[in-house]
């Protein structure tokens, strides 16, 4: 039979689309467009969450207790602090003695200590005893790239009128100096398998998202272990100072905790509306939801704060690396101009500007100085309650023994950090059931100090399947939103018209296809190309299936009858042949940093990328429930790799799908995202995969059972390298358990073959045919004028 052209004309009750070009890269830049106004709008829609009772300092701390308890969460300081225990390195050359003094400043003695943490995680750096009775404690934190030696004088890097650490102990301050994390990238990966150039605090950062954690909280965590300390004696006023990163945790350390009396933030400080372009270990899930500096700044309220506008570090990027994988995420850092220190400082003020007494807030520009002004010190000093002028400058301590080894230092933080993600990963299947037994919508016992594996689920009727399906549904309630609002970030429901466009651009023997345009927002649309079997009888309405492409893909490549992709098999078009209508969405994960920048924009807003992508679904099946060929209750979804991704996460969500088949992407998926394994996202580019404290809530079987009573199935080959098959059937084992104890074990496969990262279209075929009930006399197993050929791609 001759080709048929198309006609370019629309389906009818449509417009004619008139897009040309790229319409994935214009779905790209139009969600850009759409966050940067977001990011814009964040700082008013901010005041949502906050509600400040101004009529005294008591009651003006407690009204903002939830808002400092959210705080503590988003940037991980979850976990219980032991008590303290602080002692003297013995690590330093030239003596074994307990109380070795490694160097001697005029009035203090310097040495060199570690205290324990949490569980694993002890903090190291120096201690700066007055030799008289201290008058303030103070933990001083350099930017991460300096060491505490350079803070003290003992090493060279850093000028002098910068080593504030010291110019406090000469005040006489009791003062801690802790090691942070730095960028370099020297241990950034796993030796046996493969190194990265992800700055050290990048790779920490992308192991802990996944469990609830974050280097912020990791070192926030070796702040407040320190004030714990200094708690353990006489009580004294207690202040925290730093520099660049260093004060960003000092900035998030009193915000966190109301112990502590005094704060100086110097060269860090801004507007913050484009965290976005920092670098990825500065991310924090929601943040500008709910946060900006100047909503730290009264979180620090009405405890005194100075800000100290100086030079900040200048970051251009990850280290550059010697042998791929790299891996490392774009992001910069800018001394910002100091008009925007100026604004933000000044909407701090407006902010608490009812507050009675005003609390002890200033400002001190040296835009072109380095910390620790002398200006920041009396200020800084003045709000621990010393009131006295700063004493001269004193000599560069005199060193008795040589420091602690730097590079054996950093390698244990680094290792015991690291140590503490795996750990959690570990740990995460208990925290899973811990969170589906103990949720706010049942009445469980929270008590309870041994749980079955079924504890989570609701009384089940044996043998009535309806009964247990609606059973499940309703106690799948709760979950479901939190794993829209607290997981993937829920958008607005769209309120503009579907002004549905299109134009046909196949004409097949056995079916017509059309490129479709949907709006969502302003300057978001939905894509994907339709195909509609011929032969649809008047009245008739057929089953549809989505037909959900993979990473950088397009529709065309599932959905074009002269694109043979061996990944995809033309599935669409073989669908079609068979009589089902399909639909094959673009989706925006496209233009590889282009839709990476997407979900760095995305993320501070409690937002993802995939708050999108559900949207643009539930407006195309909107769109496609309406078409009088289409049955509304026949919506499924079938996707590969990617796509396979998104068939967990849109009909979980989602219940117009009437069933989801995840091919070429189900496993552990925790594992997957936070493992040292060859296996593992902890080595490659992609570094939007880890998703906020996933792995103790929704793990692959969580999000299948929010896909039940709803047929499920997982299709795997063999040879397939995005998980073992020990990885996808370990998990696939808790989403067949669930179904079976439900008494809906008939809802569920899963089809291993002997290939690669490709649709196989056996199994799926006969799945969608069963639970589509599609065709309805002839069995898909006979319909061989175009079979899927088994093609297997080996990645």
């Amino acid at each position: 039979m001759d080709k048929v052209s198309p006609t370019g004309k629309p389906l009818a009750g449509t417009t004619l689309l008139e897009m040309e070009g790229d319409l994935a890269e214009q779905m790209v830049e139009g969600i850009n467009r759409f966050l940067q106004r977001q990011l814009k709008a964040s700082i008013d829609r901010r005041a949502r969450h906050w509600k400040r009772d101004f009529s005294s300092h008591a009651n003006y701390v407690q009204s903002i207790e939830k808002n400092r308890q959210h705080f503590s969460k988003i940037i991980g300081l979850t976990d219980q602090r032991p008590a303290v225990q602080l002692q003297v390195t013995t690590d330093v050359s030239g003596t074994n003695a307990p109380q070795a003094q490694l160097a001697q400043g005029r009035g203090y003695q310097i040495f060199a200590v570690r205290w324990t943490v949490i569980k694993g995680v002890e903090a190291e750096g120096l201690l700066l005893q007055p030799d008289g009775h201290p008058r303030a404690d103070v933990v001083a934190l350099p930017d991460c790239d300096w060491t505490p030696e350079m803070l003290v004088g003992l090493e060279s890097g850093v000028p002098s009128t910068a080593q504030f650490a010291r110019r406090l102990a000469e005040n006489g301050c009791r003062v801690l100096v802790p090691l942070l994390i730095d960028r370099r990238a020297t241990y950034s990966g796993a030796a046996w398998l493969a190194m990265t150039n992800q700055p050290h605090r990048e790779f920490i950062y992308r192991a802990a998202f996944e469990l609830g954690r974050h280097i912020i909280g990791y070192e926030v965590q070796k702040i407040l272990a320190a004030v714990d300390w200094f708690q353990q004696g006489t009580k004294r006023p207690i202040g925290v100072i730093g520099y660049g990163e260093g004060a960003l945790l000092a900035l998030y350390g009193a915000a966190a905790d109301t112990r502590i009396d005094a704060t100086a933030v110097c060269g860090y400080f801004q507007k913050r509306e484009t965290l976005w372009r920092e670098p990825i270990y500065r991310n924090v899930f929601g943040l500008l939801d709910e946060f900006g500096d100047a909503e730290l700044a009264t979180l620090v309220a009405p405890r005194a704060l100075c800000i100290e506008a100086c030079q900040h570090p200048q970051i251009n990027g990850p280290p550059a690396g010697s042998t791929p994988p790299q891996g490392g995420t774009p992001g910069v850092l800018r001394t910002p101009p100091l008009g925007e220190v100026e604004e933000e400082f000044a909407r701090a003020r407006r902010l608490l500007a009812p507050l009675r007494p005003a609390p002890q807030h200033a400002m001190v520009k040296n835009p072109k100085g380095p910390p620790g002004s002398e200006a920041v010190l009396e200020e800084f000093l003045r709000g621990l309650g010393i009131k006295s002028r700063l004493v001269r400058v004193g000599p560069i301590p005199k060193g008795q023994l040589r420091s602690p080894d730097p590079q054996a230092r950093l390698a244990r933080q680094f290792a015991q950090l690291l140590d503490h993600t795996q750990a959690l990963l570990a740990a995460a299947q208990f925290r899973r059931k811990e969170f589906w037994v103990r949720n706010p919508s049942r009445r469980l016992d929270a008590g309870k100090k041994v749980m079955r594996q079924d504890d989570y689920l609701p009384r089940i009727c044996p043998g009535d399947q309806a009964a247990n399906a609606a059973t499940w549904q309703r106690a799948a309630r709760w979950y479901r939103r939190y794993f829209w609002d607290e997981i993937i970030g829920r958008l607005p429901k769209p309120r503009m018209a579907l002004k549905p466009r299109t134009r046909q651009i196949y004409d097949e023997a056995q079916y017509r296809g059309y490129e479709v345009v949907l709006d969502v927002y302003r300057d978001v649309f939905a894509s994907g190309i339709l195909l509609v079997p011929k032969g649809i009888k008047e009245g008739e309405e057929r089953p549809l299936v989505v037909c959900q492409h993979g990473l950088e893909g397009r529709p065309r490549d599932v959905a074009d009858p002269e694109v043979n992709d061996p990944c995809y098999n033309q599935y669409a078009c073989r669908l079609a042949e068979r009589g089902f209508v399909t639909y094959a969405p673009q989706n925006p994960y496209v233009g590889e940093n282009a839709f990476r920048v997407l979900e760095r924009m995305a993320n501070p807003l409690k937002r993802s990328l995939f708050s999108f992508i559900v949207r643009q679904h539930e407006r195309a099946l909107e769109w496609l429930a309406a078409l009088a060929f289409v049955d509304p209750k026949r919506m499924a979804f079938y996707g590969l790799s990617y796509g396979g991704m998104t068939a967990m996460r849109v009909p979980a969500l989602l219940e117009q799908y009437c069933l989801s088949i995840c091919s070429a992407n189900y496993n552990e998926w925790a594992w997957k995202a936070a493992s040292l394994t060859p296996y593992s996202y902890m080595f490659s580019e992609e570094h939007e995969m880890p998703q906020f404290d996933l792995a103790n809530t929704f793990n692959y079987g969580e999000m299948s059972w929010l896909i039940c009573p709803r047929p499920f199935m997982v299709e795997r080959g063999h040879r397939d390298l995005v998980a073992p098959d020990e990885w996808v059937a370990y998990e696939y084992a808790r989403t067949r358990r669930h179904y079976v104890l439900l008494g809906l074990g008939d809802r569920t496969e899963i089809e291993f073959f002997d290939g690669g990262h490709t649709i196989n279209g056996q199994g799926t075929f006969r799945f969608l045919e069963r639970h589509l009930k599609w065709p309805r006399k002839k069995s898909i197993d006979t319909c061989g004028d175009n079979p899927i050929l088994l093609h297997n791609k080996h990645e």
